[in-house]
């Protein structure tokens, strides 16, 4: 193996994609195993490297981490990306946990029946808008630097700009009451790393097609 993180999950963004994000942002590069079938997530199970069953699943520093937050924790201490104290450390994770309830609410979205499709984004926007982006938007005016927390880069600036990128996919107006997030993202979208992230032929991943959602589902069936 050559050293470089090694990730294993299906072809979507998914659980993953966080994970992802954050080793670009911080400039490490990884490679991929992806699961095309049922089988191929079984026989992680079988060889017994996936400690509660479920991907994702991420082999690096001579562990198989799984957990998607525990990925993350490690990623963001490694990689100096975790603030420099407890106090900054306790901000940091609080802003991430209302982040991955925006993300829960947006990445089960692309799996909903299209008769529900409508109404699950009427949902995602109203808590975006009126929950979410507020608070972020109040942050950023209050610390008064360009980063949440800190005036450093954390895994909480890069979890922000990817569920932004990705509410833009599904309303592309969705920042226009928030001028504060709008300079965010233009900052932090031409930092090297996370620049050389969105573009075409990285490993960031596409929204998942209607025709591809039953393979996807059948791997985790």
């Amino acid at each position: 193996m050559s050293g470089k993180p090694v990730l294993h999950y299906a072809n979507i963004r998914g659980r993953m994609e966080p994970i992802r994000w954050l080793l670009a942002a911080a400039g490490v590069e990884f490679e991929e195993r992806i699961l095309k079938t049922k089988d191929d997530l079984q026989k992680l199970r079988t060889d017994g490297f996936l400690l509660f069953q479920q991907v994702p699943m991420v082999e690096i520093d001579g562990m198989k981490l799984v957990q998607t937050r525990a990925i993350l924790n490690y990623i963001a201490g490694k990689y100096n990306l975790y603030g420099k104290d407890l106090k900054e450390r306790a901000l940091i994770d609080m802003y991430v946990e209302g982040l991955a309830d925006l993300n829960e609410l947006i990445l089960h979205h692309e799996f909903k029946p299209a008769n529900e499709m409508e109404k699950d984004l009427a949902n995602i926007l109203d808590k975006a808008t009126n929950r979410y982006l507020p608070v972020f938007e109040k942050v950023l005016k209050d610390h008064g630097h360009d980063f949440l927390v800190g005036n450093k880069l954390s895994k909480a600036d890069v979890h922000l700009l990817e569920n932004i990128l990705w509410l833009e996919e599904l309303k592309p107006d969705v920042l226009a009451k928030f001028p504060l997030l709008q300079s965010f993202k233009a900052r932090m979208s031409n930092m090297p790393n996370i620049k050389k992230f969105l573009q075409p032929g990285s490993p960031k991943k596409p929204i998942v097609q209607e025709k591809d959602v039953p393979a996807v589902l059948a791997i985790f069936s």
